[in-house]
């Protein structure tokens, strides 16, 4: 008996470990494992914010920046300019992947925030 249960204790460590090690990652949205979706990069700096929207390969769906979207100069720094790139370009890839048969499942913010690390520049004196 006690063979018997050692046999089988032994089935199910290997049966248990093996595919663990090699298993891949099985989440799915419509089909599509989590390494296939689009991604949506966005890069705010002071002077402008570029927007791209890349499929799993990065191959660009859209790309948008304050600068396309008519504001110029020093204007492109300003929040509301952000603002109008940022819903220009959503409306691209979303109107972009629905017709494809994607949906946004999440938005993540990938932000650098440093921990009080580098000194900012000086304040503008006008």
């Amino acid at each position: 008996m006690h063979a018997a249960l050692a046999v089988a204790w032994q089935r199910l460590r290997g049966a248990a470990c093996g595919p663990l090690i090699l298993q891949r990652n099985s989440m799915r949205w419509d089909g599509k494992t989590y390494e296939e979706i689009p991604i949506a990069h966005v890069k705010a700096t002071y002077n402008n914010t570029h927007i791209q929207v890349v499929s799993f390969d990065n191959r660009p769906f859209a790309r948008t920046s304050c600068g396309t979207e008519g504001f110029q100069n020093a204007k492109k720094g300003t929040a509301i300019a952000a603002q109008t790139a940022g819903i220009a370009a959503a409306v691209a890839a979303i109107k972009g992947l629905t017709m494809g048969g994607l949906e946004v499942i999440s938005i993540t913010d990938n932000t650098p925030v440093p921990h009080n690390g580098c000194r900012p520049r000086k304040a503008r004196r006008m």
